[in-house]
């Protein structure tokens, strides 16, 4: 078993990334740093435990054991389970458990076996796992849920033949409804040879940490709707955003319903269960695609800040963000404008589009977003918070919008964009005028709110027992943590 490699991000990469893309080698690079950190989050639980009552964790070490074998009989199954995002919100969370002031191992040990079960599970490998059933249901990570387990604590039982949770008999197509077991539905969709696949999860607890979940299971006509939307939502990307269609079907894994807003849509992604995006019911093809595209932004750059530092520990101070309401850290404050830089990105290549209306609403959105993601970029590099790797980032950003910056947009698009930015400037003005003085920190009129915070970061250690996706990455670059 190897331990999982030190992470780097070589210039090139950074640069790549900075730009608003990345390629094929910063997406491995990517992947393969999210992996190492998985690995070492599961390892982190059985180190933990093992060093608070080496008696009592003995199921947690019995679990990893597990996770191990079944990685070396059938490697590629087991990381279906181990890729899944949830598996990294869920050992997070136990670690975390482990960390504090009262320990739970049995917790930590429920926990990393439902995530060894699961992978038994899926390769058919020979196990027998104990594990909680809250209210009759048992997660199981990647997979579905059982729903009539029947008593507090359930065996599940795995090998060639199937597998069983308690006394339920989990069908041979794990993708399949049975009795007593609800699976993970899957979205998928495909154009010009290009597929994708999604898994819509509206089970795991640990999916979206903190996020405003769908309160309901979607119906059949909403999910009817997901799919028929996703269809032409890809169909558009693949066909005038293929880079980032290339992205998209790589570093998202997985879909979580949210609530829907009183206007407009909402979406969200997990720094917690990197790889799976929140997304609201979704009301037409461009905004299911600018989502996507919106949301791979925020995947990319939460899966480079676990290798390098980018921001300075918060110092509390708060600034204006032109697309939210509340007053934004630094760091999501970067997070937001990489974001958007990929938002003024579609809109640029919709614009050349057949269709008016389209075309009218593209340039519209360009020149709001590339204006809005260029001040926001001044604002990051004058703020002295970032560091050296953070400005070199933000930096190229900046270079990519004075090229976009400098391309000729309608002047009634202009004049829209410019109104839609002030209205926003002027109601956040009106709205915060009694929390803090403002301060005007630079030519474009951005503010800067003094209010106390907190800047939290995760970081890893050495592993074993679990391989690891060989490294790909290594070469001069920017700090690696």
């Amino acid at each position: 078993m190897t331990n999982p490699p030190r992470h780097t991000v070589p210039d090139k990469i950074l640069l790549e990334l900075a730009s608003g893309g990345g390629g094929a080698d910063a997406v491995a690079m990517l992947q393969a740093a999210q992996q190492s950190k998985r690995l070492l989050l599961l390892r982190g639980m059985q180190d933990l435990a093992t060093r608070i009552d080496p008696d009592r964790a003995r199921p947690v070490r019995e679990a990893y054991k597990l996770i191990a074998a079944v990685q070396r009989a059938d490697p590629a199954a087991a990381q279906a389970v181990l890729g899944y995002p949830t598996v990294a919100s869920s050992a997070l969370r136990a670690a975390l458990n482990l960390s504090g002031e009262s320990p739970d191992l049995q917790v930590c040990a429920d926990r990393l076996g439902a995530i060894a079960a699961a992978a038994a599970i899926r390769t058919g490998f020979p196990a027998a796992v104990e594990l909680p059933a809250t209210e009759g249901r048992v997660v199981l990570p990647s997979l579905g849920v059982v729903t009539e387990a029947g008593s507090d604590r359930v065996v599940v039982r795995s090998g060639p033949d199937g597998a069983a949770v308690g006394t339920v008999e989990l069908p041979a197509v794990l993708e399949e409804d049975g009795p007593g077991w609800t699976a993970l539905y899957r979205l998928a969709a495909e154009h010009e040879g290009v597929p994708v696949s999604f898994t819509l999860d509206e089970l795991d607890p640990d999916r979206m940490p903190g996020a405003n979940l769908a309160s309901q299971p979607l119906t059949d006509k909403e999910l009817a709707r997901w799919r028929t939307t996703l269809d032409a939502a890809w169909a558009l990307l693949v066909g005038r955003h293929r880079a980032v269609a290339d992205e998209i079907r790589s570093l998202i894994t997985a879909l979580t319903p949210l609530a829907a807003p009183a206007s407009g849509e909402s979406s969200a992604t997990s720094k917690e269960a990197v790889g799976n995006v929140g997304v609201s019911t979704p009301r037409d093809v461009h905004g299911l695609a600018v989502t996507l595209a919106h949301e791979v932004q925020h995947v990319k750059l939460t899966a480079l800040i676990d290798i390098v530092s980018l921001t300075l520990p918060d110092d509390g101070s708060r600034y204006y963000a032109p697309w939210r309401e509340d007053p934004r850290p630094l760091a999501g404050l970067l997070q937001g404008a990489y974001a958007h830089l990929g938002i003024a990105g579609f809109w640029r290549r919709e614009r050349a589009t057949e269709n008016d209306d389209i075309a009218r609403r593209a340039h519209v959105e360009f020149a709001r977003w590339r204006t809005a993601t260029a001040r926001t970029i001044s604002t990051l590099l004058e703020s002295g918070r970032l560091t050296g790797a953070g400005e070199v980032f933000v930096t190229e950003m900046g270079r990519t919008l004075k090229v976009w910056c400098a391309e000729p947009v309608p002047a009634d698009a202009e004049v829209q964009a410019a109104k839609a930015a002030d209205r926003h400037l002027t109601g956040w003005r009106e709205r915060r005028a009694g929390e803090a003085v403002l301060l005007d920190t630079t030519s474009q009129d951005v503010a800067v709110l003094p209010i106390r915070g907190s800047f939290t970061r995760h970081s890893d250690g050495p592993s074993d027992g679990i391989r690891s996706v060989a490294d790909r990455s290594r070469g001069p670059g920017a700090d690696a943590l």
